[in-house]
């Protein structure tokens, strides 16, 4: 099964990680770093990853997209990397 770890601020504002682990679900691992700025850092998006029980996948880089929902709408963010379960486990 294929993960992804995925960085949004696109709700609230506010900084938010979770691990796509199930195109079904809707219940994903998630944390929020609770505050809309700056932008978490590698370190704290990899300790975000980890919490989590993942670990970014070697050779794998965050990937950013910038989506915009109209002329006049703020622009949202959202980051994506290849994870996988800590230790191999499914």
């Amino acid at each position: 099964m294929r993960y992804s770890a995925r960085l949004s601020n696109s709700f609230d504002n506010t900084w938010e990680l979770y691990i796509v682990s199930d195109r079904l679900s809707v219940d994903w691992p998630e944390l929020t770093f609770n505050r809309v700025g700056p932008v978490p850092t590698p370190y704290e998006r990899n300790a975000a990853v980890a919490t989590l029980g993942y670990e970014i996948v070697d050779g794998t880089q965050w990937q950013w997209q910038e989506l915009v929902n109209g002329p006049m709408d703020r622009v949202e963010l959202l980051a994506a990397v290849d994870v996988r379960p800590i230790g191999g486990a499914a």
